[in-house]
């Protein structure tokens, strides 16, 4: 089942989400229209008063690559969505434009002072792969605090309990034993070593926790001196050291002792990313609780529900029951607008294509509405919802299905949603 919808009045004030059967009686009986396509949202026509509101939690696992969002009523999830981030994606832009402005200025062109007044990094300073997964969700936050009625936030803060985790020894007897903290390792262990294991690769199969310094030998519980290992592997290594253990695989013990002292790199940006997100989530005047993603996944084993972010966000914080309302969700990716400029580049920073023209019907991006009459190349004929590639001087160029489609006017094509800097499946 989809999504719940999310429901505004007349006065945009948001109402408590409806099952899509009844947001598509009241559409069909022209009771409300469509008030925006991602996330999909209806607005009444007719004011109504007295209308009963439950509180909504709006509950968020951050991520380094992908962020789920879920809203929680009365322990029923009924509205999900997972977001792509496109952190990687700035690093790339960012060392692209930084080559480019090396090369300029080892040219000899005008002399331009040195600006060093301007070097000075703000208090809280994040790199702009970071700061953009703090600003994004933030804005989502703002978004869907517009479109239903959430009473409080609850946010995975931390990913993994780093210091915990690297010194065992100063906490107490009972998170050192308890069963949340194996989750919080195991969890850990399976995201550092990509879930395979670490001597042999073999994936898909029952996986130990290994000591890679044997704990007969003086080995530790910290976490750089655990790995993961097959059952097979385990028993094989049992209290050897492990130079003895890989004497004749070098590279392999080599890497081994590498990646046991990195740290891991998503649960680093997660958690250096966590206050921030924090700090400009209770901008919103809104209750905020917080939990760590061993918690979170500790309930979702315990209630037995498929590992998906959108369903870690409906796990964080304190969960006694949980129960599923929707399966298809909105996946959103981070796609950014483009860039400002007018024309390409060379190697050199230089101009090399003539600027684009700016046209006012649409612009690459735009979700639209077209029918096709009848068949095209690979293409039949039919209705179809799809983003504008190319605007034309009359008409647009859509991809349909993988295939450019040109037409020639406006005439079939109606404007659904705006470019906003993000794609929605």
């Amino acid at each position: 089942m989809s999504n719940f919808v999310l429901v505004l009045d007349t006065n945009k004030k948001p109402l408590a989400p409806i099952h899509p059967g009844d947001a598509r009686f009241l559409l069909n009986q022209q009771k409300a229209a469509v008030f925006r396509r991602f996330p999909f949202t209806i607005i009444l026509k007719e004011p109504k008063s007295d209308v009963p509101t439950q509180p909504i939690e709006l509950k968020i696992d951050p991520g380094s690559k992908t962020t789920g969002f879920a809203l929680v009523q009365n322990n029923k999830v009924i509205w999900g969505m997972e977001l792509q981030h496109r952190g990687l994606a700035i690093k790339e832009s960012l060392e692209t434009r930084k080559g480019v402005r090396r090369g300029r200025r080892s040219r000899h062109t005008r002399y331009r002072q040195a600006r060093f007044l301007n070097r000075t990094k703000p208090q809280g300073w994040l790199a702009p792969s970071l700061s953009h997964r703090v600003l994004t969700i933030n804005t989502w936050v703002k978004r869907l605090c517009n479109f239903a009625p959430i009473t409080d936030i609850v946010q995975e803060l931390a990913r993994f309990d780093l210091q915990q985790l690297e010194n065992p020894e100063i906490s107490g007897f009972e998170y050192q034993r308890g069963e949340l903290q194996g989750y919080e390792v195991r969890e850990y262990l399976l995201n550092k070593w990509n879930r395979k294991c670490a001597y042999c690769t073999a994936e898909n199969v029952p996986l130990q926790v290994e000591h890679i310094k044997p704990k007969a030998k003086g080995g530790t519980n910290r976490i750089s001196n655990l790995c993961l290992a097959c059952e097979k592997c385990n028993i094989k290594k049992g209290t050897q050291d492990i130079e003895k253990f890989l004497v004749k695989k070098p590279e392999l013990l080599k890497q081994i002792l590498s990646q046991a002292k990195r740290p891991l790199k998503d649960a680093s940006a997660v958690n250096s990313t966590r206050w921030a997100l924090f700090n400009k989530l209770k901008e919103t005047g809104l209750p905020i609780t917080t939990g760590s993603g061993g918690l979170t996944k500790f309930n979702r084993t315990r209630l037995g529900l498929p590992k998906t972010h959108w369903i870690d966000a409906a796990c964080v914080g304190k969960v006694e029951t949980l129960k599923i309302l929707t399966t298809k969700i909105l996946t959103v990716k981070s796609t950014g607008h483009s860039c400002r400029r007018f024309c390409r580049i060379n190697k050199f920073g230089f101009p090399c294509t003539e600027p684009k023209k700016i046209f006012t019907h649409v612009s690459t991006g735009d979700f639209v509405k077209v029918t096709l009459h009848k068949d095209r190349k690979n293409i039949t004929s039919g209705r179809y919802v799809s983003r504008v590639k190319t605007p034309t001087k009359n008409g647009c160029e859509i991809v349909i299905n993988g295939f450019r489609v040109e037409f020639s006017t406006m005439k079939d094509i109606t404007k659904v949603h705006c470019s906003d800097g993000y794609s929605y499946v």
